[in-house]
């Protein structure tokens, strides 16, 4: 009898163990469609994985900049929409230590490019970006925003004047407003990075570079040492470096 009970007993709490891991799997599986959900969507994933255990929140601004009006269903895009909430919910979480970029992007709409990078630069944690593809246009403010820069030998970064679509009114105030939009781009890059604005303003002017257009092209390796010369971009390097450098600087906050 007491034999009957004690292997009863025993079943049970296999039977039990069997649940628990069952469960416990499960919820593993939830917890990693979730993370690949949020990666699909919106390019975004906690990095807790390393030696260190710093939990280091990665976000990608690749494609179109997409402002208020939709871009094309073919285009990919990043939506302001998505990130400025999720930068607010990066400075509330007392867990996430640093905050890595990775930037790809043709550029897009100044005012949401310029809502990300004012974002970006008023986080209280560390930040460091690394361009890859490239930075163009106002994807430049969003790269100095952080407060260490990278970008691979073979990236590019396209820095042109403001451009307007859809009507154009050609009187003086039209010309105005534009300055006073480009200067708000040209002064945010140089408060950010050490270029200076004047630096800037000769960049974007230059008739030399592009075919189409009024500008200046920083492309391959020797281009991209020209961007750390111009004081855009602090250093060349590609996702070691920048991980290395962001564990560095959390470090030196603690």
């Amino acid at each position: 009898m007491s034999e009957n009970r004690y292997g009863e007993k025993r079943e049970e709490s296999e039977t039990g163990m069997k649940l628990q891991n069952c469960e416990t799997q499960e919820s593993e599986n939830k917890i990693q469609e979730s993370t690949n959900e949020q990666i699909k969507d919106m390019g975004q994933v906690v990095l807790n994985s390393n030696s260190r255990k710093h939990k280091v929140e990665l976000l990608t601004i690749i494609g179109e900049v997409e402002g208020h009006e939709s871009a094309p269903s073919h285009s990919k895009t990043t939506k302001y929409e998505h990130v400025l909430p999720k930068l607010a919910i990066i400075e509330d979480d007392e867990e996430i230590e640093g905050l890595l970029i990775l930037l790809n992007t043709v550029g897009g709409d100044v005012e949401a490019g310029l809502a990300i990078a004012e974002m970006i630069a008023s986080l209280s944690i560390p930040t460091v970006s690394l361009v890859l593809g490239g930075g163009h246009s106002i994807g430049v403010p969003m790269a100095v925003s952080a407060d260490y820069s990278f970008a691979v030998p073979s990236a590019t970064m396209v820095i042109h004047p403001v451009r307007s679509n859809g009507m154009f009114i050609g009187v003086a105030q039209t010309y105005r407003n534009m300055e006073k939009i480009q200067d708000r781009i040209t002064t945010f890059i140089s408060e950010h990075s050490k270029a200076s604005q004047k630096r800037l303003e000769e960049l974007m002017l230059d008739t030399s570079q592009l075919v189409k257009d009024v500008g200046t092209m920083l492309e391959g390796k020797e281009a991209v040492k020209e961007a750390v010369k111009e004081g855009l971009i602090d250093e060349v390097g590609g996702i070691k470096e920048a991980l290395a450098k962001l564990y560095e600087m959390i470090e030196k906050e603690c």
